[in-house]
């Protein structure tokens, strides 16, 4: 008999924590959560005050066996899931599931996996918190409700397969407008003047970069402010220096390190949780899923001995950090190593390099101010009332900057400041050159996966749980894409001042380069468009965050969970219900114009596998010509010349073998036709370019390709053959796949071996069905 049996989440979390303990206890994982609402219908009983209906996830049946044997050998269970609201209802889960007995179950909980704080939470139990599990049950019950019933919705009214979830249309909101913004934008163009201003330090020559405090909004208005410079003599009006601070920004919390890993590490926030969640499993850092920048009093002693050791007494400067965030979830502390004397972690290079940012970021939150000194010198024009500025920064200590400097995600524009040299009031510069160059006003920034968590942050949408599923489901879905996108070449002026002549040159610069932004797709657009217009309080931003307060007073024991869901459901449902009957079916359609060449209607609009191009009328004897648009093409932005190329296809390039070669484009791309065979066209190839004999270099490769996978034929039956795939030699038949026995040659099967083997087992499951 067991006297002791553990239950944690994850396998690795076992072992860490197996580690700790003795040969009393056992340790053994759920895999997640064990139960989850029904799938079959809606698995919430309306009728009886919303009451779910949980079942054993069929993957987890075993594992449930398993452990339902194991606790009912066991003296007590202790549950140590997570400590945060998910946690606590996947214990619930385990209690219900497993038939737990009160007496003989404990739940223990803590922020970091170390032997210290495992054998704490032994010392201490408690009870479960109901107020979390129903927090964590109104947010499952409420998302299936909304995802259940306006699902069909947008089924009937735009196009089958679609789905909508509460915190991720928000979302893709955010997205959509501001797609919208940006195309709506006008940029402006201004003249920013810039001189650069030559002074005698003894023997030595030294430069000093300036700007003007004044924009011109012409090319003749800068033109003109240079030309009139050019006798001009400039000298020092006004010296201002002064002492500055700048102080470490707080330790992480998830929010803070996905933006941060984002930005220097170039991770998605997908990937920063999973190597958190492997870091923490394994010991290394605290709770990866915190809104807190609190520190515990035993890690700012660990970082006031590391800061002290490594850099000196000066260095260190305490600090404790207030959360701000509103509606922050449960008391974790903030994300930080287990131990700071760890400077860096085993384990694959992305897991070293976020250890070593968590590691950094915790630090330096616990170091002293940087002191600068900042300098900003006039410099005064001769007969003008402009000024020139010139800005510098010198960093008299580097305090926690000789540690960690944090990133910005936008651009700008502005000079990096550098260090002037000793100036006083009255001196007399030489000027060497001045520059007026035409600058254009940014439009906004597109959002990338951690600006949007950080947006969504501020809106007080969605908790740190939540931020990396609504990313990922939202591009599952494909109603927004993660991708780069070219720039555009503009030109921009350039005027010149130097010994008195001035001269004008047009340069060009790109512009519009996108680096895994998000955009939002012509779908994403539409099901935005519709639920906006007849949801617009399920989509509204406070409306959303009001929701995640009231999961907060769940949690808290001041809301009781059926009342929040009933309030917002009947209404809700009421207004599903006049949806239906009183809306029309959406498509997005657009009139683009009409083509010269069959004065026929061309439109562009949503059909069943996408964004789509129509010539013709759908009405007319006629039927009409379709088109599938281009990655990267979107129904709102496609003019009707990029629309007109899309009805080259299909195209035919000649014979070969006696036989057409068609080139055309298809629900997966274009492909190429011959002899009832399908040959997929390379991403580099264009259809509209390809030539008839660059297609048959494909059809040839694709054929060797099937000659080198082909093992076996047999006469007997031409469904039969045995074939080499990616992970060794199998059985094809009747587009099934079956593995052939250990110790037995692909190659000297013979029919009656295939007919034993195919009446003797079942197919093999692909990867894909699996996910489906």
């Amino acid at each position: 008999m067991t006297k002791n049996l553990v239950i944690v989440e994850s396998p690795a979390k076992a072992k860490t924590i197996g580690g700790f303990l003795g040969n009393d206890y056992t340790v053994r994982s759920c895999m997640g959560h064990v139960a989850d609402l029904s799938k079959k219908d809606l698995g919430v009983d309306v009728g009886k005050g919303f009451l779910p209906k949980y079942i054993v996830s069929p993957d987890k049946k075993k594992i449930v066996s398993e452990l339902k044997k194991l606790a009912q050998d066991s003296e007590y269970v202790w549950l140590a899931s997570d400590e945060d609201r998910e946690g606590e209802a996947i214990a619930w889960h385990l209690m219900e599931t497993l038939g737990l007995k009160k007496e003989n179950t404990r739940r223990i909980a803590f922020h970091e996996i170390t032997k210290p704080a495992i054998l704490e939470a032994i010392d201490n139990p408690r009870e479960l918190d109901m107020n979390l599990v129903n927090a964590q049950q109104a947010r499952r019950v409420l998302d299936r409700l909304v995802g259940f019933e306006l699902s069909p919705l947008l089924w009937k009214k735009i196009k089958p397969a679609l789905s909508a979830g509460r915190v991720q249309s928000v979302a893709v909101r955010l997205i959509v407008e501001r797609e919208e913004e940006i195309r709506n934008f006008q940029s402006v163009s201004s003249y920013r003047v810039s001189g650069e201003f030559m002074i005698s330090e003894g023997k030595k020559l030294k430069t000093i970069n300036a700007e003007l405090n004044r924009r011109f909004q012409t090319k003749e208005e800068a033109a003109a402010f240079l030309k009139q410079c050019r006798n001009a003599s400039y000298k020092v009006e006004d010296v201002e220096t002064r002492p500055a601070r700048k102080s470490p920004p707080p330790p992480f919390t998830t929010s803070t390190l996905q933006q941060e890993a984002s930005r220097k590490l170039g991770f998605s926030v997908a990937n920063t949780m999973r190597i958190a969640q492997e870091l923490y499993e394994s010991g290394k850092i605290t709770y990866m899923r915190t809104d807190s920048v609190n520190l515990s009093d035993m890690a700012i002693a660990m970082a006031r001995k590391e800061v002290t050791d490594t850099f000196g007494e000066e260095y260190v400067k305490t600090r404790r950090y207030a959360t701000k965030t509103k509606g922050a979830q449960e008391a974790h502390e903030a994300i930080r190593p287990t131990y700071l004397r760890e400077k860096a972690a085993e384990g694959d290079r992305s897991s070293k390099r976020l250890y070593e940012l968590i590691w950094k970021r915790t630090i330096a939150s616990q170091m002293a101010d940087a002191e600068l000194e900042k300098t900003n010198v006039t410099i005064g024009i001769s007969d003008k009332t402009e000024k020139f500025i010139a800005k510098g920064e010198v960093i008299r200590f580097d305090g926690f900057l000789k540690v960690y400097m944090e990133s910005s995600d936008e651009e700008t524009q502005d000079e990096q400041e550098g260090v002037l040299p000793p100036l006083k009031t009255g001196e007399e510069f030489d000027l060497g050159v001045m520059v007026a160059q035409q600058k254009f006003t940014q439009q906004p920034f597109r959002y990338t996966e951690a600006t949007l968590v950080k947006k969504l942050e501020e809106l007080g949408i969605g908790r740190p749980s939540t931020y990396a599923p609504i990313i990922s489901t939202i591009q599952k879905r494909e109603y927004v894409v993660k991708e780069d996108r070219p720039g555009i070449q503009r030109i921009y002026n350039v005027i010149t001042m130097k010994d008195g002549i001035t001269t004008e040159e047009a340069k060009t610069e790109t512009v519009g380069y996108e680096k895994s932004k998000l955009f939002p797709t012509d779908i994403g657009g539409l099901v935005t468009s519709f639920l906006v217009q007849n949801f617009d309080n399920i989509l509204d931003y406070n409306f959303t965050a009001t929701v995640e307060e009231e999961f907060d007073e769940i949690a808290e024991g001041k809301l009781i969970w059926q009342e929040m869901l009933k309030e917002f459901y009947f209404p809700f449902h009421t207004k599903i219900e006049d949806t239906l009957e009183t809306s029309k079916k959406v498509k997005g359609e657009k009139l683009l114009g009409t083509d010269p060449a069959t004065s026929l209607n061309v439109y562009v609009k949503i059909g069943r596998f996408g964004p789509m191009a129509q010539l013709g009328e759908s009405d007319n004897t006629d039927k009409p010509r379709f088109a599938a648009l281009k990655k990267g093409q979107s129904i709102e932005t496609i003019t009707l010349e990029e629309t007109l190329e899309l009805f080259k296809l299909p195209r035919t390039l000649g014979e070969f073998e006696n036989s057409d070669v068609v080139v055309s484009a298809g629900r997966f791309g274009p492909y190429i036709r011959h002899n009832s065979s399908f040959y997929s066209l390379p991403k580099q190839d264009d259809p509209l370019e390809v030539s008839l004999d660059r297609a048959v270099e494909i059809i040839h490769e694709k054929k060797q390709e099937e000659i080198r996978k082909l093992i076996k034929e047999y006469p007997e039956d031409p469904d039969v053959k045995v074939l080499n795939g990616r992970y060794g030699p199998y059985i094809s038949f009747k587009k099934e796949n079956y593995k052939i026995p250990k110790g037995k040659n692909a190659a000297d099967l013979t029919y009656e071996d295939i007919t034993t083997i195919l009446s003797q087992s079942q197919p093999t499951k692909s990867k894909s069905k699996k996910k489906k």
